[in-house]
């Protein structure tokens, strides 16, 4: 970007660094600065009767600023809220020489610019807590404008709302929108709290491989990279599943991790290309087990995030108090649905699909037709947390078949507010088994199913040793953070989703503005003005443009000879 591409109050910032400079001011210094005290630390403990804080050194960005003649107030705010300081000429430059106050404090600081100041609080005649600033120095110098945030009395106007900005720009976001920092340490708080309650429990928390020859664990679409040294493909992980299962194989009883998985997939407000998932196993349990431990930690987690089972989402409370409801898939299905899918052939659930205007195509299994009919029917009745359980064997393959019904596996998803949050097995450790099952997604894979899982035949070896009884659970991180945090979108809980490519400006090159006429020492001033194509300059009103060109020479102090009205009149062939 050229200097004259910048817009008026970048210009303004680079010269007002520039100025900072020549006055012996670094606007990026190294050294520490020795804050001492939080805005919320002194809102909450500070008591004029105390006359505590008398020396406090706060860092922050200005937000805002009331400039006056010998005394000037300002807003400054950090990690924990916001603080009026009170800058007073005499007190912040005693000596005669004034221009930290006159020229950098009124003149060369800008709202976004980072500050740190040194003093004493009060509480001014209208009763606002202050800082009283005895010292202040430049910590960073803001050369991009703040989006404007307007607050009074608690309201607050002009509010960053456009998702595009917040999500591609999270760093402003983040500044401007002070709500959205506590949503993501609210996210914290939760992995905090499971992690607890999993460490509480003897559970050792592990990490298994990102890049994997094999993409195992989940029916999804890999992305897919290469490793240049050893000349083979590798995947990025869709789940952690398997190796998991490896570790129990190995001896330990109980391991959990926190992971990001990726998957090749759409995008919208449930689903993000890259998403975080905590996965836990644990020896000699059953998916009962599972359910029960699964309540006992979302019930945890709501308590510490908000103090009490309900929680708000939407227009709804969920409730995540124990017991949650249980229902098999064959009741969902059957009540809601209003058809019994016991004992149905392929093309019988293909069948009942089309009756039931339910979009499918050949090259679906059982399993996924039955997941079609469950996901458009039937989940968005679970509003409140319950658990689905006894999924057909077509839908699981590394799941144990039931106990009492082999057409069946023990399989539980937790469904909350329509959607799947947790995913529960009593894991399959028959190594024939596995492997029939695997075999069986190899024949959907050659019918077309991109998302049929691979056979892995190391995993199947690792069970051939031995696996005990394991009971198995993978959860949504982010989707419970929304719930949690009550947020609308999965964008809303990661700190920078997944985007399109921000759109390319459009700029014609030089020569095809001199075609028109017009000199090449204005085509710079043209692209400051905002007229970066020969389409939008010509569609442009002629009076206009002239006086975007002549403000411009004249604040840019560039010294050109104006055109006359008439000259531009002439360029745009009007």
């Amino acid at each position: 970007m050229s200097y004259r591409e910048l817009s008026e109050q970048e210009l303004i910032r680079r010269q007002a660094l520039q100025r900072l400079r020549e006055l012996g001011i670094d606007p990026y210094p190294a050294e520490e600065y020795p804050v001492n005290a939080s805005t919320r630390e002194i809102r909450e403990n500070y008591d004029p009767g105390k006359n505590n804080y008398q020396d406090v050194c706060v860092a922050g960005r200005i937000m805002s600023r009331r400039i006056m003649g010998n005394a000037s107030f300002a807003e400054i705010q950090d990690e924990k809220g916001r603080i009026q300081i009170y800058v007073r000429r005499d007190d912040l430059c005693p000596g005669e020489d004034k221009s930290l106050y006159n020229e950098v404090f009124k003149k060369l600081l800008d709202i976004g610019d980072i500050i740190g100041v040194r003093g004493f609080v009060f509480i001014t005649q209208m009763g606002e807590l202050s800082i009283h600033v005895k010292e202040l120095k430049l910590l960073c110098k803001s050369l991009r404008p703040l989006p404007i945030v307007k607050e009074k009395d608690g309201q607050v106007f002009d509010a960053v709302t456009d998702p595009e900005f917040r999500y591609r720009q999270r760093y402003v976001d983040l500044i401007v929108n002070p709500q959205v920092r506590e949503v993501f340490i609210r996210r914290t708080k939760i992995i905090q709290t499971m992690r607890e309650f999993f460490n509480s429990r003897g559970y050792l928390e592990v990490e298994t491989p990102v890049l994997q020859p094999i993409p195992g664990g989940a029916a999804a679409r890999p992305f897919i990279t290469h490793h240049n040294v050893l000349d083979i493909p590798l995947y990025l992980r869709i789940a952690n599943e398997l190796y998991l299962k490896r570790l129990i194989v190995g001896g330990y009883e109980g391991v959990y991790e926190f992971a990001k998985d990726f998957r090749n997939e759409g995008m919208d407000r449930m689903h993000n290309p890259e998403f975080t998932v905590m996965e836990i196993y644990v020896a000699y349990k059953d998916y009962f087990w599972m359910m029960n431990f699964t309540e006992e930690m979302l019930e945890k987690v709501a308590l510490a995030i908000h103090g009490t089972t309900k929680v708000p989402y939407g227009d709804k409370v969920i409730d995540f108090s124990r017991p949650f409801r249980r229902i098999t898939m064959h009741q969902a299905i059957k009540e809601y649905a209003g058809i019994d899918i016991a004992g149905k052939t392929g093309e019988e659930l293909r069948q009942a699909c089309r009756q039931l205007n339910i979009p499918v195509d050949e090259t679906m299994g059982k399993g996924k037709l039955i997941d079609a009919i469950f996901g458009e029917k039937c989940e968005p009745y679970f509003v409140q947390p319950t658990f689905v359980m006894d999924y057909p064997v077509e839908m699981s393959p590394l799941c144990k078949k039931h106990r009492h019904h082999p057409e069946l596996t023990e399989r539980f998803e937790l469904i909350v507010n329509g959607k799947e949050l947790c995913n529960a097995y009593s894991e399959l450790n028959d190594p024939i088994d596995q492997l029939e099952r695997f075999q069986e997604q190899l024949r959907l894979s050659e019918k077309g199913d991109d998302e049929a899982m691979f056979i892995d035949m190391d995993f199947v070896r690792a069970l051939e040793y031995g696996m005990p009884p394991t009971s198995g659970m993978g959860i949504g991180i982010d989707r419970l953070a929304m719930i949690m945090t009550n947020q609308p979108s999965i964008q809303d809980v990661l700190f920078f989703p997944q985007m399109k490519p921000e759109k390319k400006i459009v700029k014609d090159d030089k020569k095809a503005f001199m075609e028109l006429g017009i000199p090449e020492e204005w085509i710079e001033v043209l692209y400051q003005a905002g007229y970066l194509t020969v389409e939008s300059l010509k569609q442009a009103n002629p009076n206009k443009v002239h006086q975007d060109l002549c403000g411009l020479n004249k604040k840019l102090k560039l010294n050109l000879p104006n055109p006359s009205p008439e000259t531009v009149k002439q360029w745009l062939k009007k």
